[in-house]
C-alpha cells in the first residue's frame, strides 16, 4: 500500500509502483494518490486533497477524514505486507499507528521536515515505522542516534529526469548541451533558437492565487525587456488550464499542461515557487530566482516554529550537505518581497550579468553532484523487498 499527500509525492509513488512491478511479478499495489500512480498499476481506494498551511488544512479536513476511514479500512480488507507512507506526515503517521497495531511493516519514503520543525517527529517515527528511506543527504543522520535502520537513497526527481531525457536519446551527461536544449524546446512547441525563461507558480490551487498576479505581472514587465525570450508555464497535472486564463499575461506566454522537466530543460532561467521544482531546475542547471507566499496568518505563525536559514531546497543542501561550501546562494524572495521590482532586479542580474550567471551554474552542480549514481525507486523497491522477506 502506497500512501501519497499531494502532487510531488505522489510522482514519487508513480515512480515507486513502476519499480516495484518490474522488480516482483504478479505483485498487487493499492493506495491513496491520483492519475499518476493509476496509470503506474496503483488500485486506488482515494484520492487526497492537499493542503499547506493552518488556514488551508481546515479547507480541506472533510475530505481528508474520508480518506483516512478508507485507508485503515484498507488495512484489514487488504491486508498489505507493507505499507509505504510517502510525506505527508499529519496524515501518515497516524496512519503508521494503526498499521502498527495489525502487524504490517512500514516504510517512510520521504521525510517529514524534521530538521525544519517538530524535531520530535524524529522519535515518534523510530517507534513506529521499521525502516526510513531519506531523500536529502542531511537527513540520514537524524536518524542515526534512534537506532532506525534510515538510508539516504537519491531523490526521485533524478529518476522522473533520466526517463524522460532518456526518450529522447540522451543521458544525464548531456544535461545543459545545446542539442538537448534544442530538442526539448521542439518537444514543448517552442522556437528552438530563442532563450526560454520559466515560471513555475506551484502545484497546489491556493498558492498558484497568491503568486499568479506578481508573476503575471512580472512576465509582462521581463517582456517588455526581454522580447527575444519565450515565456512558458508548466501548469502541473493536478490544477486546470483555465485557473490561469484570467490573468493578464502576454499573448507570446505559453501556458503547457504538465512537462515540468522538459520545459526546464529547455529553459536558460526561471521564476519558481519553493518546492521541488526548484530541485527539478537544479539538476537540470537552470539559473532561477525563489518566490513564496503564504497566508498572513500562517507565515506569522511558522516565524515562532520553522527552524530553517533558507526556504528553498536547492539552499538547504548547499549549506548542509555540500562540505566547506560558502558561495552564492539562490536569491528567495517570500511574502512582500516576492515583488515585481525584486523579480524583475535578480533576474537581469542572471540574464545580463554572466560572472553572476556562471557562480549561479556552478552552485547548482554541487547540488546534482550529492545525487550521482542514485536511482531512489528502484532503491526503495529494493527496501520493499527486504522488508517482506524479513
Amino acid at each position: 500500500m502506497i500512501i501519497a499527500g499531494e502532487s510531488s509525492g505522489e510522482l514519487y509513488g508513480a515512480f515507486l509502483a513502476k519499480s516495484v512491478k518490474a522488480s516482483f511479478a504478479g505483485a498487487r499495489i493499492t493506495g491513496v494518490g491520483g492519475d499518476r500512480m493509476a496509470a503506474a498499476g496503483v488500485e486506488l481506494m482515494s484520492r487526497i486533497s492537499s493542503s499547506f498551511g493552518i488556514v488551508e488544512v481546515i479547507r480541506t479536513y472533510c475530505a481528508l477524514k474520508n480518506t483516512f476511514r478508507r485507508a485503515v479500512e484498507a488495512l484489514t480488507t487488504f491486508k498489505p505486507q507493507v505499507l509505504v507512507l510517502i510525506d505527508y506526515p499529519d496524515f501518515n503517521l497516524r496512519l503508521a499507528a494503526e498499521a502498527k497495531k495489525k502487524g504490517v511493516k512500514i516504510l517512510y519514503y520521504v521525510s517529514p521536515q524534521v530538521w525544519a520543525w517538530r524535531k520530535s517527529r524524529i522519535h515518534t517515527i523510530s517507534r513506529i515505522v521499521d525502516k526510513m528511506a531519506v531523500i536529502l543527504p542531511f537527513e540520514e543522520e537524524l536518524y542515526s542516534e534512534t537506532g532506525l535502520p534510515c538510508e539516504f537513497v537519491g531523490h526521485p526527481v533524478m529518476d522522473e529526469i533520466r526517463e524522460i531525457i532518456g526518450q529522447e536519446g540522451f543521458g544525464l551527461q548531456d544535461i545543459g548541451s545545446p542539442d538537448l536544449k534544442a530538442r526539448m524546446k521542439r518537444k514543448i512547441g517552442v522556437n528552438a533558437a530563442r532563450p526560454v525563461l520559466t515560471v513555475m507558480p506551484g502545484s497546489r490551487r491556493h498558492e498558484i492565487s497568491r503568486l499568479l498576479p506578481v508573476l503575471s505581472q512580472s512576465v509582462l514587465e521581463l517582456h517588455k525587456r526581454y522580447p527575444a525570450y519565450q515565456y512558458v508555464i508548466p501548469v502541473a497535472p493536478n490544477i486546470d488550464k483555465r485557473l490561469f486564463e484570467c490573468s493578464p499575461l502576454p499573448r507570446e506566454c505559453r501556458l503547457i499542461q504538465g512537462m515540468s522537466i522538459e520545459t526546464l530543460a529547455a529553459s536558460d532561467a526561471a521564476v519558481i515557487a519553493s518546492g521541488t521544482s526548484t530541485l527539478q531546475a537544479a539538476f537540470l542547471g537552470v539559473p532561477m530566482a525563489v518566490i513564496y507566499k503564504l497566508s498572513p496568518m500562517t507565515f506569522f505563525i511558522g516565524r515562532f516554529i520553522v527552524k530553517v536559514k533558507h526556504v528553498s531546497l536547492v539552499n538547504l543542501l548547499l549549506e548542509k550537505s555540500v562540505v566547506g561550501e560558502t558561495g552564492l546562494r539562490i536569491k528567495e524572495l517570500l511574502q512582500d518581497q516576492a515583488s515585481t521590482g525584486n523579480i524583475l532586479s535578480e533576474m537581469s542580474k542572471i540574464m545580463d550579468n554572466p560572472p553572476y550567471r556562471e557562480e549561479l551554474l556552478s552552485q547548482l552542480l554541487k547540488v546534482r553532484a550529492l545525487y550521482r549514481g542514485r536511482s531512489a525507486s528502484a532503491r526503495v523497491a529494493e527496501m520493499i523487498g527486504e522488508l517482506v522477506q524479513g
